[in-house]
């Protein structure tokens, strides 16, 4: 019986091993399709080798200089992670995780007289680059570095700044043609853990061929997929990821985009610089009360002015009536088509300088958008006075800090006044209401995207309109549901040892 028993066994084996070797061969044909695949041998002293890669993923200077002196004393396959002075070295029959492997950068070694078994080494080639300023979120005071395209080089730009073990990195691939790396970052003992399992979970079961840039994963994973609100931060500051870390958050980094993503989050945050908690609290607090009285100045002021002029010039004051009257007597146009014309020319101004060269872009801005206005202004198509008021919402959206919410502010400002020119102030009054419903059934992750107003959450009013010193803000915010809720002891915080 133990006869018989020794012989099935040999006999599965002889088989695996004839599986691996025309898997090998399959793979090998399908390779060779390509011009840029390489492949040659190289005489070793037991057997000789037979090395395949990509001339074009990997470094050539690895394979000359630590692979091909040191295989020449091999005397089996087995021997590779012990002679190489490389550390990522696999040996593996499995022809899935060997194409995988050439594809990410890899060289493949193995014996032409036997092809059971296959060394995989890396050598990719590496073009990154630097680390350089923020380019978006650029602060005065504060770090000056900005994420690359690398994920490596971003998730160390992360863990630098938090050197725990805590700090807990998963890595998922997406996208069927891209196999796009994805990282998710978060802090084991602190992060809610249904949260972690939401971004795993959405992430895990994305169906889609091609994953370029983070911008695809927040369209993907959001909530609310048709909304034109973000109901993700997206940032390319590490030390802002490396700071809403330890406040529960969970962070998405992913490979080829310069940007990380950043949930669950509030429609509040999407108007906190993160400059905000390198100043003063006071000053802070200043700044950010002015950037929401900006954007508010900046969706209604256009819509009002058409209501007002449409339907209630009882609500001018006599003073003004007459600026407004001897500004509109040569007018032509009712004020809806004279504000939407000015708001569409502000619009292809901010696109054109947008998408020319950066020093043609703001000479095009400048000189279009002096030059056009004059000009509409001389031949009777609008009014001075709208003129301005454009011009100021226009600059009042730049305040934004995110620039996916500076986009939809833009958008939203369209509706209003369509609504101001049909139905006048009740218009603006109803897409203001119809703006707050959507806003309060809005989630980020599933959290409530009105938070810490609705619902009602004192403790979280310490960072949201405005920012209440570091000592008064001892504890996580409510919104992450942490599992561990405290920050620091907040009466050692407030005490001060005087010397």
């Amino acid at each position: 019986m133990r006869i018989r028993r020794n012989s099935s066994r040999m006999k599965k084996i002889e088989n695996d091993n004839k599986e691996d070797t025309s898997s090998l061969q399959d793979l090998l044909q399908e390779l060779t399709k390509s011009k840029e695949f390489t492949q040659f041998t190289y005489p070793g002293r037991d057997f000789t080798l037979c090395f395949g890669y990509y001339v074009s993923l990997i470094n050539l200077e690895i394979l000359h200089r630590d692979i091909l002196p040191y295989v020449k004393e091999l005397t089996s396959i087995y021997e590779l992670p012990y002679v190489l002075p490389i550390e990522d070295i696999v040996i593996t029959s499995d022809s899935k995780e060997i194409q995988n492997s050439l594809l990410r950068g890899s060289i493949f070694l193995f014996d032409i007289n036997n092809l059971s078994q296959v060394g995989i080494v890396k050598a990719s080639l590496e073009h990154v680059r630097q680390v350089s300023l923020p380019e978006v979120e650029f602060s005065v005071v504060g770090p000056k570095e900005a994420f690359v395209e690398s994920l490596d080089t971003n998730v160390n730009l992360v863990r630098r700044r938090l050197p725990i073990p805590e700090l807990v990195i998963k890595e998922i691939e997406v996208g069927q043609l891209s196999k796009t790396r994805v990282s998710v970052l978060y802090i084991d003992g602190i992060a809610n853990n249904e949260n972690v399992n939401t971004v795993i979970q959405r992430i895990s079961d994305l169906e889609i061929a091609q994953v370029n840039d983070s911008s695809t994963i927040t369209q993907l994973i959001q909530d609310n997929q048709n909304s034109p609100f973000p109901q993700l931060i997206d940032t390319e500051r590490p030390d802002r990821i490396a700071s809403v870390l330890g406040e529960g958050k969970i962070a998405i980094l992913v490979d080829g985009a310069p940007h990380g993503l950043i949930g669950p989050t509030t429609f509040f945050e999407f108007f906190s610089a993160f400059e905000d908690y390198f100043l003063n609290w006071t000053i802070a607090s200043f700044f950010r009360l002015v950037r929401f009285f900006a954007v508010f100045f900046s969706i209604l002021v256009t819509p009002i002015y058409v209501a007002v002029l449409t339907y209630h010039y009882e609500l001018i004051p006599k003073d003004m009536l007459a600026t407004l009257i001897t500004s509109r007597n040569a007018i032509p146009l009712p004020p809806i088509l004279e504000a939407i014309i000015l708001e569409l020319t502000i619009e292809l101004l901010r696109e054109a300088g947008a998408r020319l060269p950066t020093k043609v872009g703001q000479t095009i801005g400048i000189v279009g958008g002096i030059v056009i206005g004059t000009a509409s202004v001389e031949a009777g198509l609008t009014s001075n006075v709208l003129l301005i008021l454009v011009a100021l919402a226009a600059l009042a959206s730049f305040t934004t800090p995110v620039y996916q919410m500076g986009n939809t502010i833009r958008l939203i400002r369209f509706p209003f006044l369509l609504m101001a020119h049909y139905i006048g102030l009740l218009g603006v009054a109803l897409s203001f209401c119809f703006l707050l419903i959507h806003l309060l059934r809005l989630s980020s992750l599933g959290r409530p995207f009105l938070e810490p107003f609705y619902p009602l959450r004192l403790q979280d009013l310490t960072d949201s309109l405005v920012r209440l010193p570091f000592s008064k803000q001892s504890k996580r915010p409510i919104l992450e549901q942490t599992n561990d809720t405290v920050k620091f002891n907040q009466s050692k915080a407030e005490k001060k040892n005087d010397l």
